[in-house]
Protein backbone atom coordinates (compact mmCIF):
# COMPACT_ATOMS: atom_id res chain seq x y z
CA UNK A 1 0.00 0.00 0.00
CA UNK A 2 1.19 3.50 -0.79
CA UNK A 3 -0.62 6.62 0.39
CA UNK A 4 -1.48 9.21 -2.23
CA UNK A 5 -0.59 12.87 -1.78
CA UNK A 6 -4.29 13.56 -1.26
CA UNK A 7 -4.55 10.96 1.50
CA UNK A 8 -1.49 12.39 3.26
CA UNK A 9 -3.04 15.86 3.15
CA UNK A 10 -6.31 14.52 4.59
CA UNK A 11 -4.44 12.86 7.46
CA UNK A 12 -2.63 16.14 8.15
CA UNK A 13 -5.95 17.97 8.16
CA UNK A 14 -7.52 15.46 10.55
CA UNK A 15 -4.73 16.07 13.06
CA UNK A 16 -4.98 19.84 12.67
CA UNK A 17 -8.74 19.72 13.14
CA UNK A 18 -8.62 17.46 16.18
CA UNK A 19 -5.59 18.61 18.19
CA UNK A 20 -6.88 21.91 19.53
CA UNK A 21 -6.56 23.47 23.00
CA UNK A 22 -9.28 23.66 25.63
CA UNK A 23 -9.29 24.94 29.21
CA UNK A 24 -11.42 22.81 31.50
CA UNK A 25 -13.66 19.83 30.75
CA UNK A 26 -15.13 20.45 27.30
CA UNK A 27 -18.86 20.02 28.14
CA UNK A 28 -19.04 22.56 31.02
CA UNK A 29 -16.80 24.85 28.98
CA UNK A 30 -19.25 24.62 26.06
CA UNK A 31 -22.05 25.55 28.48
CA UNK A 32 -20.00 28.52 29.67
CA UNK A 33 -19.40 29.49 26.04
CA UNK A 34 -23.15 29.58 25.38
CA UNK A 35 -23.74 31.53 28.59
CA UNK A 36 -21.06 34.08 27.66
CA UNK A 37 -22.61 34.51 24.19
CA UNK A 38 -26.11 34.95 25.67
CA UNK A 39 -24.89 37.49 28.22
CA UNK A 40 -23.06 39.44 25.52
CA UNK A 41 -26.26 39.58 23.45
CA UNK A 42 -28.28 40.72 26.48
CA UNK A 43 -25.90 43.63 26.94
CA UNK A 44 -26.14 43.83 30.72
CA UNK A 45 -25.82 41.75 33.86
CA UNK A 46 -28.54 39.07 33.82
CA UNK A 47 -30.99 38.62 36.65
CA UNK A 48 -32.15 35.14 35.58
CA UNK A 49 -30.36 32.26 33.84
CA UNK A 50 -31.76 29.02 32.44
CA UNK A 51 -29.87 26.15 30.83
CA UNK A 52 -31.64 23.53 28.70
CA UNK A 53 -29.34 20.63 27.92
CA UNK A 54 -29.36 17.24 26.21
CA UNK A 55 -28.82 14.20 28.39
CA UNK A 56 -25.18 13.61 27.48
CA UNK A 57 -24.32 17.23 28.24
CA UNK A 58 -25.97 16.96 31.66
CA UNK A 59 -24.13 13.69 32.28
CA UNK A 60 -20.73 15.08 31.38
CA UNK A 61 -21.06 18.46 33.08
CA UNK A 62 -22.86 17.93 36.36
CA UNK A 63 -20.03 16.46 38.48
CA UNK A 64 -16.85 18.06 37.19
CA UNK A 65 -15.05 21.09 38.61
CA UNK A 66 -15.08 24.27 36.51
CA UNK A 67 -11.77 26.16 36.15
CA UNK A 68 -11.39 29.56 37.82
CA UNK A 69 -14.42 29.08 40.10
CA UNK A 70 -12.61 28.13 43.30
CA UNK A 71 -13.44 24.44 42.90
CA UNK A 72 -17.15 24.80 42.16
CA UNK A 73 -18.65 21.84 40.30
CA UNK A 74 -21.43 21.33 37.81
CA UNK A 75 -23.72 23.00 35.35
CA UNK A 76 -24.76 25.93 37.51
CA UNK A 77 -21.10 26.83 38.07
CA UNK A 78 -20.37 26.61 34.34
CA UNK A 79 -23.27 28.91 33.44
CA UNK A 80 -22.34 31.37 36.18
CA UNK A 81 -18.69 31.38 35.15
CA UNK A 82 -19.59 32.05 31.54
CA UNK A 83 -21.92 34.89 32.54
CA UNK A 84 -19.53 36.50 35.02
CA UNK A 85 -16.09 35.98 33.51
CA UNK A 86 -16.42 34.32 30.12
CA UNK A 87 -15.26 35.86 26.89
CA UNK A 88 -17.38 34.40 24.08
CA UNK A 89 -14.74 35.08 21.42
CA UNK A 90 -12.41 32.52 23.07
CA UNK A 91 -14.72 29.52 22.30
CA UNK A 92 -13.35 26.45 24.19
CA UNK A 93 -10.83 28.65 26.01
CA UNK A 94 -13.76 30.73 27.32
CA UNK A 95 -12.80 30.25 30.99
CA UNK A 96 -9.11 31.02 30.61
CA UNK A 97 -9.74 34.59 31.83
CA UNK A 98 -11.77 34.16 34.35
CA UNK A 99 -27.12 34.50 40.76
CA UNK A 100 -29.00 31.52 40.56
CA UNK A 101 -29.22 29.19 37.57
CA UNK A 102 -32.05 26.82 36.66
CA UNK A 103 -31.23 23.65 34.74
CA UNK A 104 -33.56 21.29 32.91
CA UNK A 105 -33.40 18.64 30.19
CA UNK A 106 -33.97 19.93 26.68
CA UNK A 107 -37.25 19.06 25.00
CA UNK A 108 -35.67 17.35 21.98
CA UNK A 109 -33.82 14.16 21.08
CA UNK A 110 -30.51 15.74 20.09
CA UNK A 111 -27.41 14.08 21.52
CA UNK A 112 -25.50 17.36 21.82
CA UNK A 113 -27.66 20.38 22.64
CA UNK A 114 -27.12 23.44 24.84
CA UNK A 115 -29.49 26.40 25.14
CA UNK A 116 -28.73 29.10 27.69
CA UNK A 117 -31.24 31.88 28.25
CA UNK A 118 -30.44 34.96 30.35
CA UNK A 119 -32.66 37.85 31.26
CA UNK A 120 -32.87 41.21 32.97
CA UNK A 121 -36.18 42.93 33.54
CA UNK A 122 -38.41 42.09 30.58
CA UNK A 123 -35.49 41.49 28.20
CA UNK A 124 -34.29 37.98 27.28
CA UNK A 125 -31.35 36.67 25.25
CA UNK A 126 -30.44 33.10 24.37
CA UNK A 127 -27.62 31.19 22.72
CA UNK A 128 -27.83 27.68 21.28
CA UNK A 129 -25.03 25.19 20.62
CA UNK A 130 -25.73 21.99 18.68
CA UNK A 131 -23.78 19.00 17.44
CA UNK A 132 -20.32 19.83 18.78
CA UNK A 133 -18.68 21.98 21.39
CA UNK A 134 -18.12 25.20 19.43
CA UNK A 135 -21.08 25.04 17.05
CA UNK A 136 -22.96 28.17 18.09
CA UNK A 137 -26.03 28.02 15.84
CA UNK A 138 -28.26 30.76 17.24
CA UNK A 139 -28.05 33.99 19.22
CA UNK A 140 -31.34 35.76 19.84
CA UNK A 141 -32.47 38.79 21.86
CA UNK A 142 -36.12 39.50 22.62
CA UNK A 143 -37.25 37.28 19.76
CA UNK A 144 -34.94 38.93 17.22
CA UNK A 145 -32.21 36.85 15.62
CA UNK A 146 -28.76 38.37 16.00
CA UNK A 147 -26.98 35.36 14.54
CA UNK A 148 -27.95 32.08 12.93
CA UNK A 149 -25.75 29.39 11.46
CA UNK A 150 -26.98 26.65 9.18
CA UNK A 151 -24.05 24.42 10.08
CA UNK A 152 -25.21 20.96 11.13
CA UNK A 153 -21.88 19.16 11.05
CA UNK A 154 -18.55 20.28 12.43
CA UNK A 155 -16.93 22.68 9.93
CA UNK A 156 -13.66 22.14 11.78
CA UNK A 157 -13.91 18.40 11.07
CA UNK A 158 -14.36 18.33 7.32
CA UNK A 159 -11.56 15.87 6.52
CA UNK A 160 -12.94 12.42 5.73
CA UNK A 161 -12.27 10.26 8.79
CA UNK A 162 -13.94 7.23 7.19
CA UNK A 163 -10.80 6.65 5.15
CA UNK A 164 -8.79 5.89 8.30
CA UNK A 165 -7.51 2.35 8.68
CA UNK A 166 -4.84 1.07 11.04
CA UNK A 167 -2.62 0.10 8.10
CA UNK A 168 -2.90 3.58 6.56
CA UNK A 169 -2.27 5.22 9.92
CA UNK A 170 0.98 3.30 10.37
CA UNK A 171 2.09 4.07 6.83
CA UNK A 172 1.29 7.75 7.28
CA UNK A 173 3.32 7.84 10.50
CA UNK A 174 6.26 6.39 8.56
CA UNK A 175 6.18 8.92 5.74
CA UNK A 176 4.51 12.05 7.15
CA UNK A 177 6.28 15.36 6.56
CA UNK A 178 6.70 16.37 10.20
CA UNK A 179 7.18 20.01 9.30
CA UNK A 180 3.49 20.08 8.35
CA UNK A 181 2.29 19.03 11.82
CA UNK A 182 5.30 19.47 14.11
CA UNK A 183 3.86 22.54 15.82
CA UNK A 184 0.60 20.90 16.89
CA UNK A 185 2.35 17.72 18.06
CA UNK A 186 4.91 19.68 20.07
CA UNK A 187 2.08 21.69 21.62
CA UNK A 188 0.33 18.45 22.54
CA UNK A 189 3.47 17.24 24.30
CA UNK A 190 3.97 20.53 26.15
CA UNK A 191 0.37 21.15 27.25
CA UNK A 192 -0.58 17.60 28.20
CA UNK A 193 2.71 16.89 29.96
CA UNK A 194 2.29 20.10 31.98
CA UNK A 195 -1.15 19.18 33.30
CA UNK A 196 0.07 15.64 34.05
CA UNK A 197 2.96 17.07 36.08
CA UNK A 198 0.52 19.33 37.92
CA UNK A 199 -1.66 16.30 38.73
CA UNK A 200 1.31 14.50 40.29
CA UNK A 201 2.45 17.60 42.17
CA UNK A 202 -0.79 19.12 43.45
CA UNK A 203 -3.89 17.91 45.27
CA UNK A 204 -6.45 17.32 42.54
CA UNK A 205 -9.54 15.14 42.40
CA UNK A 206 -9.01 11.69 43.86
CA UNK A 207 -5.23 11.82 43.29
CA UNK A 208 -5.39 8.57 41.32
CA UNK A 209 -1.99 9.15 39.71
CA UNK A 210 -0.34 9.64 43.09
CA UNK A 211 -2.13 6.61 44.54
CA UNK A 212 -0.85 4.40 41.73
CA UNK A 213 2.77 5.41 42.35
CA UNK A 214 2.43 5.20 46.13
CA UNK A 215 0.76 1.79 46.06
CA UNK A 216 2.43 0.01 43.17
CA UNK A 217 5.79 1.78 43.08
CA UNK A 218 7.43 4.00 40.50
CA UNK A 219 8.06 1.19 38.00
CA UNK A 220 8.03 2.02 34.28
CA UNK A 221 4.64 0.33 33.86
CA UNK A 222 3.09 2.04 36.88
CA UNK A 223 4.36 5.39 35.70
CA UNK A 224 2.71 5.01 32.28
CA UNK A 225 -0.65 4.64 34.01
CA UNK A 226 0.03 7.24 36.67
CA UNK A 227 1.02 10.08 34.34
CA UNK A 228 -2.15 9.68 32.30
CA UNK A 229 -4.36 9.41 35.38
CA UNK A 230 -2.68 12.43 36.97
CA UNK A 231 -3.52 14.62 33.99
CA UNK A 232 -7.17 13.69 34.41
CA UNK A 233 -6.95 14.22 38.18
CA UNK A 234 -5.98 17.83 37.54
CA UNK A 235 -8.40 18.39 34.69
CA UNK A 236 -11.42 16.92 36.47
CA UNK A 237 -10.39 18.80 39.60
CA UNK A 238 -10.69 22.17 37.85
CA UNK A 239 -7.07 22.89 36.96
CA UNK A 240 -6.89 25.90 34.65
CA UNK A 241 -4.02 24.56 32.54
CA UNK A 242 -5.11 24.00 28.92
CA UNK A 243 -4.83 20.62 27.25
CA UNK A 244 -4.81 19.46 23.65
CA UNK A 245 -7.98 17.50 23.06
CA UNK A 246 -8.59 14.49 20.81
CA UNK A 247 -12.07 13.62 19.52
CA UNK A 248 -13.47 16.59 21.44
CA UNK A 249 -12.18 15.30 24.80
CA UNK A 250 -9.39 16.52 27.04
CA UNK A 251 -9.24 13.23 28.92
CA UNK A 252 -8.85 11.36 25.65
CA UNK A 253 -6.21 13.83 24.51
CA UNK A 254 -4.24 13.25 27.71
CA UNK A 255 -4.66 9.48 27.61
CA UNK A 256 -3.60 9.11 23.99
CA UNK A 257 -0.47 11.22 24.36
CA UNK A 258 1.04 11.33 27.84
CA UNK A 259 1.88 7.59 28.17
CA UNK A 260 3.61 7.73 24.78
CA UNK A 261 5.65 10.75 25.86
CA UNK A 262 6.57 9.03 29.12
CA UNK A 263 7.56 5.81 27.32
CA UNK A 264 9.77 7.83 24.97
CA UNK A 265 11.43 9.43 27.99
CA UNK A 266 12.04 6.04 29.58
CA UNK A 267 13.56 4.65 26.38
CA UNK A 268 15.46 7.86 25.52
CA UNK A 269 13.77 7.79 22.10
CA UNK A 270 14.67 10.48 19.61
CA UNK A 271 12.23 13.32 19.02
CA UNK A 272 11.27 12.34 15.49
CA UNK A 273 10.32 8.82 16.56
CA UNK A 274 8.20 10.25 19.39
CA UNK A 275 6.34 12.61 17.05
CA UNK A 276 5.61 9.78 14.63
CA UNK A 277 4.43 7.58 17.50
CA UNK A 278 2.03 10.34 18.57
CA UNK A 279 0.61 10.35 15.05
CA UNK A 280 -0.19 6.66 15.49
CA UNK A 281 -1.68 7.18 18.96
CA UNK A 282 -3.84 10.16 17.97
CA UNK A 283 -5.13 8.77 14.69
CA UNK A 284 -5.83 5.33 16.17
CA UNK A 285 -7.92 7.01 18.85
CA UNK A 286 -9.74 9.14 16.26
CA UNK A 287 -10.29 6.08 14.04
CA UNK A 288 -12.11 4.30 16.86
CA UNK A 289 -14.14 7.35 17.86
CA UNK A 290 -15.32 7.97 14.30
CA UNK A 291 -17.77 5.08 14.57
CA UNK A 292 -18.61 5.68 18.23
CA UNK A 293 -19.39 9.38 18.06
CA UNK A 294 -18.32 12.26 20.28
CA UNK A 295 -20.67 11.39 23.17
CA UNK A 296 -22.03 7.98 24.13
CA UNK A 297 -22.32 5.47 26.96
CA UNK A 298 -18.98 3.99 25.88
CA UNK A 299 -16.01 5.32 27.84
CA UNK A 300 -13.71 7.19 25.47
CA UNK A 301 -10.72 6.39 27.67
CA UNK A 302 -10.85 2.86 26.27
CA UNK A 303 -10.28 4.19 22.76
CA UNK A 304 -7.51 6.52 23.89
CA UNK A 305 -5.77 3.91 26.05
CA UNK A 306 -5.80 1.62 23.05
CA UNK A 307 -4.41 4.47 20.93
CA UNK A 308 -1.62 5.09 23.45
CA UNK A 309 -0.66 1.41 23.35
CA UNK A 310 -0.54 1.56 19.55
CA UNK A 311 1.77 4.57 19.81
CA UNK A 312 3.99 2.78 22.31
CA UNK A 313 4.18 -0.27 20.04
CA UNK A 314 5.25 1.99 17.16
CA UNK A 315 7.76 3.83 19.33
CA UNK A 316 9.28 0.49 20.25
CA UNK A 317 9.75 -0.47 16.58
CA UNK A 318 6.46 -2.24 15.97
CA UNK A 319 4.89 -2.25 12.52
CA UNK A 320 1.35 -2.75 11.27
CA UNK A 321 1.05 -6.36 12.46
CA UNK A 322 2.18 -5.67 16.03
CA UNK A 323 0.03 -2.56 16.25
CA UNK A 324 -3.06 -4.28 14.82
CA UNK A 325 -2.73 -7.14 17.33
CA UNK A 326 -2.21 -4.64 20.15
CA UNK A 327 -5.39 -2.77 19.22
CA UNK A 328 -7.54 -5.89 18.92
CA UNK A 329 -6.20 -7.35 22.17
CA UNK A 330 -6.81 -4.11 24.06
CA UNK A 331 -10.34 -3.68 22.74
CA UNK A 332 -11.18 -7.25 23.73
CA UNK A 333 -10.20 -6.51 27.34
CA UNK A 334 -12.29 -3.53 28.50
CA UNK A 335 -14.72 -2.42 25.81
CA UNK A 336 -17.59 -2.74 28.26
CA UNK A 337 -16.50 0.25 30.35
CA UNK A 338 -19.30 2.81 30.60
CA UNK A 339 -19.15 6.58 30.46
CA UNK A 340 -21.10 7.96 33.40
CA UNK A 341 -19.97 11.53 32.96
CA UNK A 342 -16.89 13.63 33.58
CA UNK A 343 -15.74 13.47 37.21
CA UNK A 344 -12.73 12.45 39.38
CA UNK A 345 -13.19 8.71 38.73
CA UNK A 346 -12.36 9.30 35.05
CA UNK A 347 -8.70 9.25 36.13
CA UNK A 348 -9.08 5.70 37.44
CA UNK A 349 -10.81 4.60 34.25
CA UNK A 350 -7.92 6.07 32.28
CA UNK A 351 -5.46 4.02 34.33
CA UNK A 352 -7.47 0.87 33.59
CA UNK A 353 -7.63 1.71 29.87
CA UNK A 354 -3.88 2.31 29.67
CA UNK A 355 -3.27 -0.97 31.51
CA UNK A 356 -5.53 -2.80 29.02
CA UNK A 357 -3.53 -1.25 26.18
CA UNK A 358 -0.24 -2.30 27.74
CA UNK A 359 -1.57 -5.84 28.23
CA UNK A 360 -2.66 -5.91 24.60
CA UNK A 361 0.83 -4.87 23.54
CA UNK A 362 2.50 -7.42 25.86
CA UNK A 363 0.37 -10.15 24.31
CA UNK A 364 1.43 -9.02 20.85
CA UNK A 365 5.10 -9.13 21.85
CA UNK A 366 4.58 -12.70 23.04
CA UNK A 367 2.85 -13.80 19.86
CA UNK A 368 -0.57 -14.08 21.50
CA UNK A 369 -3.82 -12.59 20.29
CA UNK A 370 -7.56 -12.85 20.68
CA UNK A 371 -9.03 -14.47 17.59
CA UNK A 372 -11.89 -14.07 15.16
CA UNK A 373 -15.17 -15.23 16.69
CA UNK A 374 -14.09 -14.72 20.29
CA UNK A 375 -16.78 -12.35 21.50
CA UNK A 376 -16.88 -9.10 19.54
CA UNK A 377 -13.47 -9.74 17.98
CA UNK A 378 -13.62 -10.47 14.24
CA UNK A 379 -10.99 -10.98 11.58
CA UNK A 380 -9.26 -7.73 10.69
CA UNK A 381 -8.47 -4.94 13.15
CA UNK A 382 -10.65 -2.41 11.31
CA UNK A 383 -13.60 -4.81 11.37
CA UNK A 384 -13.21 -5.18 15.13
CA UNK A 385 -13.10 -1.38 15.43
CA UNK A 386 -16.29 -1.23 13.34
CA UNK A 387 -17.96 -3.67 15.75
CA UNK A 388 -16.99 -1.45 18.67
CA UNK A 389 -18.53 1.54 16.90
CA UNK A 390 -21.82 -0.30 16.46
CA UNK A 391 -21.75 -1.55 20.04
CA UNK A 392 -21.24 1.96 21.38
CA UNK A 393 -23.47 4.01 19.08
CA UNK A 394 -26.36 1.57 18.68
CA UNK A 395 -26.14 -1.13 21.33
CA UNK A 396 -25.50 1.20 24.26
CA UNK A 397 -28.12 3.83 23.41
CA UNK A 398 -30.51 2.54 26.08
CA UNK A 399 -27.61 2.17 28.50
CA UNK A 400 -26.91 5.87 28.07
CA UNK A 401 -30.47 6.76 29.04
CA UNK A 402 -30.33 4.50 32.11
CA UNK A 403 -27.01 5.98 33.22
CA UNK A 404 -28.47 9.48 33.09
CA UNK A 405 -31.55 8.34 34.99
CA UNK A 406 -29.43 6.80 37.74
CA UNK A 407 -27.15 9.84 37.92
CA UNK A 408 -29.94 12.38 38.25
CA UNK A 409 -31.57 10.58 41.17
CA UNK A 410 -28.85 11.98 43.44
CA UNK A 411 -26.78 15.15 43.42
CA UNK A 412 -23.00 15.06 43.16
CA UNK A 413 -20.89 15.37 46.27
CA UNK A 414 -23.23 13.35 48.53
Amino acid sequence: MSLTACEKEIFNRILKEELVPATGCTEPVAIAYAAAAAKKALGCEPEVCEAELSGNIIKNARCVAVPNTGGLKGIEAAVAAGVVAGRAELALDVLSSASGVSVRPADNDLTFFIRVTVGAGSSRAKAVIEGFHTNLVLIEKDGRELFRSGVKSNPCCVADRSMLTVEKIVEFADVADLDEIREILERQIAFNSAISEEGLKGDWGANVGKVILKTFGDSPESRLKAVAAAGSDARMGGCDKPVIIVSGSGNQGITASVPVVEYARQKAADRERLLRALIVADLTTIHQKTGIGRLSAYCGAVSAGCGAAAGIAYLNGGGYSEIAHTVVNALAVCSGMICDGAKPSCAAKIAVAVEAGLLGYAMSLNGKEFLDGEGIVVKGVDNTIKNIGELASEGMAQTDKKILSLMTEKRCGR
